[in-house]
């Protein structure tokens, strides 16, 4: 309801409207980094890809040989296989 034929602040007074306007920021800025952090969780990775599979397998059998949990036969041999199904 207008008083004072619409000279008044209205209901809310004027501390109302700076409340109301820091509120709506607020909420704007919700939504838009809810929208971001969407975006950036949804994001594909490549460990879907053959090359990454090859290359972690190829890193975890040099793990394993630098930590002594495999000899040098062992190393080689399986350094040979991986090298074989990379080129398929």
């Amino acid at each position: 309801m207008w008083w004072n034929n619409g000279m008044d602040w209205g209901a809310m007074g004027g501390g109302g409207w700076v409340v109301m306007t820091v509120l709506m920021l607020a909420f704007w800025a919700l939504v838009v980094g809810g929208v971001v952090a969407l975006f950036r969780s949804g994001r594909p990775t490549d460990s879907g890809s053959a090359m990454t599979a090859e290359r972690s397998a190829e890193n975890v059998l040099d793990e394993r040989f630098a930590r002594g949990e495999i000899d040098e036969q062992e190393y080689h041999a399986r350094r040979a296989v991986l090298s074989s199904t990379q080129r398929r």
